[in-house]
Order: structure tokens, then C-alpha cells, then sequence
């Protein structure tokens, strides 16, 4: 996980994301995830770019089941972008760095 990227849990959810000042991009994974171990870098990338203008969070869905089910997160990796503690963009997959990015623009 890079520098930057907050590991959150079911119990830190609300206070680092929905009480979040600035707009928070969730990743919810798993360590067994090939796929999501595929987008880290791209998120790493992007932490680079947006870092100063937006959080960055991932969240361990074995870890952490309660938060995942509230946002009825069925397949991951899904990232989805809160903005004022409020679901702005929901993706689900590996999609392409530039859709990421426009997503994060629209945030913004």
C-alpha cells in the first residue's frame, strides 16, 4: 500500500469517509484478489497526482464485512468516490487509469 493510502475498517468508516472534508476514494479488496492486486499500482499512480486534493482509503473486505454490505459492494475490486459523505461514483472492476481519473475529476 503506498504512502498516502489510509487502510480503513468498519469502525474508522464514518470518521474517515463520510465525515471526510475532501472528497475519499475507497478501494474495497481482498489480499486474495488478483484483479485488485492488478489496480494498486494505478491507485498508487493516481495518490501521486490527487493525493494533496483528495483522500485516498482501502478498505479489507474480509476484514472489515459491515461497510461492504451497507454500500452492497457484490464484487471487488469496486472503488467508489464520496464526496461530502455522500456516494458520488460507484466502479467496479479493472477499468482504465484515464476513467479513474475522470471520475476523480468529476469530484472535484
Amino acid at each position: 500500500m503506498a504512502e498516502g493510502v489510509l487502510d480503513i475498517s468498519d469502525s474508522s468508516f464514518d470518521a474517515e469517509v463520510l465525515q471526510s472534508k475532501t472528497p475519499v476514494v475507497v478501494d474495497f479488496w481482498a489480499p486474495w484478489c488478483g484483479p485488485c492486486r492488478a489496480i494498486a499500482p494505478v491507485i498508487d499512480e493516481l495518490v501521486g497526482v490527487y493525493g494533496d486534493q483528495v483522500k485516498f482509503a482501502k478498505c479489507n473486505v474480509d476484514d472489515n464485512p459491515v461497510t461492504p454490505g451497507k454500500f452492497g459492494i457484490r464484487a471487488i475490486p469496486t472503488l467508489i468516490l464520496f464526496k461530502g459523505g455522500e456516494v458520488a461514483e460507484q466502479i467496479t472492476g479493472i477499468v482504465a487509469k484515464s476513467k479513474l481519473e475522470d471520475a476523480i475529476k468529476g469530484v472535484l
